[in-house]
C-alpha cells in the first residue's frame, strides 16, 4: 500500500467535505478526515494500493474542484489550489521509488484528465517545498507562470483562479501539529514559530508559522515536523512551551492534523511530556487495526 494526504481548501461546509470524502473513498480506505474552519481546510488520510490510490485521488480532486471556488475562499492557511497539496507517502514499507512513481502518475493524470496545472514538489520536485509555490499566494503564482518564471509540470500553462493549481509530491511521513496560545497576539505566535523552525535557526526538520484564529480570538503556532527522527514531537512541544514562557504566554491546547505513530506518543510518555490534543483515536496503528488493515 501507499498513503496519500490530500489537503483541500474547504473546512466549513460539512456536506461538501462529506462529498469529497466519499469520492476519495471510492477506491481507497479513508483513515481520517480533519477539518478546520479557521484554516478553511480539510486534510484526508488515505491508504490503498498504488493503482486504486491514483484513481481515488483523481475522483476526490475532481469532486473538490467542482465544489470549491478560491475566489470565494478566505482562510488563515496559505493555499494555491482548491486541492492545495497531494503528497504520496511510502507506507507501510519505505519504498520511496514506488511513492515517487505513483505521485508522477497522479500529476500527469490530474493535468491531462482534469485540466489543472500541476507543480511537483518534494522527492519529485527537486526538493522544493509547498511554500516555494505559495509565496505571495495564488495571484503571485499566476504572475510567475505568466512571465515564464515557473512552468507547470503537467496540465495547462495558465491558472484559473477558481480551482487554482495542484501541488503534487512524494515525501516521508510527517506530523502536522498545532499549538494554541493563551494569547491573541499573532506577533508572539510568529516570533515563536521563527524561533522553533529550522529556517529560523531552530530545530532541524521543523516548519512553523504563526496564525490568528478568529473563532477563538487566540494565536496559534502551526507546525509540520518533517523529520520526526531529528525532531521528536515531545521535544518540539517542550521548545514551543519554553519560547512561549519566555514571552510570558503559555500553550493552552493542541491540535493534531491527521494521524501519529504510536511510537511518537510512547516516546512523549516516557519523557513525561504531555501532548495536548492527541488521544488513542488518532494513533495510526490503532486506526489501522480498527479498519482491519494492520
Amino acid at each position: 500500500m501507499l498513503e496519500a494526504v490530500p489537503n483541500v481548501s474547504e473546512g466549513r461546509d460539512r456536506a461538501v467535505i462529506a462529498a469529497i470524502e466519499r469520492a476519495f473513498g471510492s477506491g481507497a480506505h479513508v483513515l481520517d478526515v480533519h477539518s478546520d474552519a479557521d484554516h478553511h481546510r480539510s486534510v484526508f488520510t488515505l491508504v490503498a494500493d498504488p493503482a486504486a490510490l491514483v484513481d481515488s485521488l483523481l475522483a476526490g480532486i475532481a469532486a473538490a474542484v467542482e465544489s470549491i471556488d478560491l475566489r470565494l475562499h478566505a482562510g488563515v492557511h496559505p493555499r494555491v489550489g482548491a486541492v492545495d497539496v497531494v503528497p504520496v507517502v511510502p507506507f507501510p514499507d519505505d519504498d520511496m521509488e514506488l511513492a515517487k512513481a505513483t505521485a508522477r502518475t497522479v500529476a500527469s493524470r490530474v493535468g491531462a484528465e482534469l485540466g489543472l496545472p500541476v507543480f511537483c514538489y518534494g522527492e519529485i520536485g527537486d526538493g522544493r517545498r509547498p511554500s516555494f509555490f505559495r509565496a505571495g499566494g495564488l495571484e503571485a503564482l499566476e504572475r510567475r507562470v505568466e512571465i515564464g518564471e515557473l512552468v507547470p509540470d503537467a496540465g495547462p500553462r495558465h491558472i484559473d483562479p477558481g480551482p487554482g493549481a495542484v501541488l503534487v509530491g512524494a515525501r516521508r511521513p510527517l506530523i502536522a501539529y498545532n499549538l494554541v496560545l493563551d494569547s491573541g497576539d499573532v506577533d508572539i505566535a510568529r516570533a515563536i514559530a521563527t524561533a522553533v523552525r529550522e529556517s529560523g535557526g531552530g530545530m532541524p526538520g521543523v516548519q512553523a508559522i504563526g496564525l490568528f484564529l478568529s473563532s477563538s480570538g487566540r494565536a496559534q503556532v502551526s507546525m509540520n515536523i518533517v523529520d520526526i527522527e531529528r525532531a521528536p514531537l515531545h521535544l518540539v512541544v517542550e521548545r514551543v512551551r519554553a519560547e512561549a514562557a519566555a514571552r510570558r504566554v503559555r500553550v493552552a491546547g493542541g491540535e493534531l492534523v491527521g494521524l501519529v505513530p504510536v511510537s511518537v506518543v510512547h516516546a512523549a510518555h516516557e519523557a513525561g511530556v504531555e501532548l495536548p490534543g492527541i488521544d488513542e483515536s488518532q494513533m495510526l496503528e490503532h486506526v489501522l487495526g480498527s479498519s482491519g488493515l494492520s
